[in-house]
């Protein structure tokens, strides 16, 4: 295989441009030995290199065929549809995106309104409880995203947890859920990034023992396996020790999954 090839689609991958197709790509190279996983941290200052290239100058023809097509879609934009605007599969999202607007708006207009009375107390009050309407809505508008069959909708859903203050178990459980059976490696290792800040949780971490099981993407286990050293988790040691005896494990996943187990002993 040429190597053009295979740097090409690492620094697709480096850059989050990835489909499902893509990374099992990237997995078979893995167990083959085509490629190792340090190929994938030097592919890092290659996207550097390549996001710092200056970017060509837009010809007069670009521009003509730029302003015919806004042309076209100004036009098509003309023909609303009431029944399309209310399908509900897009009403959910568009009701929850709103309503966070709007109760955004209204916090920020009880925060810079003068205190009727000297402490303040009230205007806390009000504040602490349009706060929590916004995070219940954007609970709801994640947990809503996550049953998109759009890999692109659900890590929308995974990150949009991250602008939370605080999450409730509901959303915890839901990201559990997601990391263990969601069909997409980029949306399963979203999902395991944003668990890593709920970690010191026990029944997450607990959670998080029972996934590297379940797990079979070398770069999900790994990926496992150094937040299980991060944390020094003795008791992950026996589910860690499981893979390194599964035949499928690639021997350089193998060799991550020691030096997690040596650095947890």
């Amino acid at each position: 295989m040429e190597r053009t090839t295979i740097d090409a689609l690492l620094v697709k991958y480096r850059a989050g441009q990835t489909n499902a197709e893509d990374v099992r790509t990237i997995e078979q190279w893995l167990e083959e030995g085509v490629i190792d996983l340090s190929d994938l941290e030097d592919m890092q200052q290659l996207q550097n290199q390549i996001m710092q290239a200056a970017s060509p100058m837009p010809s007069l023809e670009l521009d003509d065929k730029f302003y015919r097509m806004l042309a076209l879609e100004k036009k098509s934009s003309k023909a609303f549809s009431w029944k399309q605007f209310f399908a509900w599969p897009d009403l959910l999202p568009r009701l929850a995106f709103a309503s966070v607007a709007l109760l955004a708006g209204l916090a920020v207009g009880f925060w810079i309104r003068p205190s009727t009375d000297a402490s303040g107390n009230g205007n806390d009050g009000e504040i602490a409880l349009l706060s929590q309407q916004v995070t219940d809505l954007k609970e709801m508008m994640m947990l809503s995203l996550l049953e998109k069959e759009s890999a692109t909708e659900r890590l929308k859903a995974v990150s949009l947890t991250q602008e939370m203050d605080q999450v409730s178990n509901k959303v915890t459980s839901a990201l559990i859920e997601t990391l263990n059976n969601d069909s997409n490696v980029n949306v399963r290792l979203a999902a395991l990034d944003v668990l890593k800040g709920y970690a010191r949780n026990s029944e997450v971490r607990e959670a998080l023992i029972r996934s590297i099981a379940r797990q079979q993407s070398p770069l999900v286990q790994v990926e496992l396996a150094e937040l299980m050293a991060a944390l020094q988790v003795k008791s992950s040691v026996k589910e860690l020790e499981k893979l390194l005896q599964d035949k499928k494990t690639p021997q350089e996943v193998k060799k991550k999954i020691q030096e997690s187990i040596q650095v947890i002993s």
